[in-house]
């Protein structure tokens, strides 16, 4: 019935370190992209939204 001592403190500071650490590896999926994949994104975001609005059936008026 020995249970393991542990020290909360250090517990504590690598729970946060792991924290951290998974905090960094979502920031290099999300951020850490070339400007080469960032244009060709966008570019590829740009062509679906052309394909998009010119497969509209009715356009949009000013209402004027």
């Amino acid at each position: 019935m020995s249970a393991e001592i542990v020290n909360l403190r250090q517990f504590r500071k690598k729970q946060a370190r792991s924290e951290k650490e998974a905090q960094a590896e979502q920031n290099r999926i999300s951020f850490g992209r070339t400007k080469a994949e960032k244009q060709l994104t966008r570019s590829l975001n740009e062509k679906a939204d052309k394909a998009h609005r010119d497969g509209r059936l009715e356009t949009v008026d000013d209402g004027a």
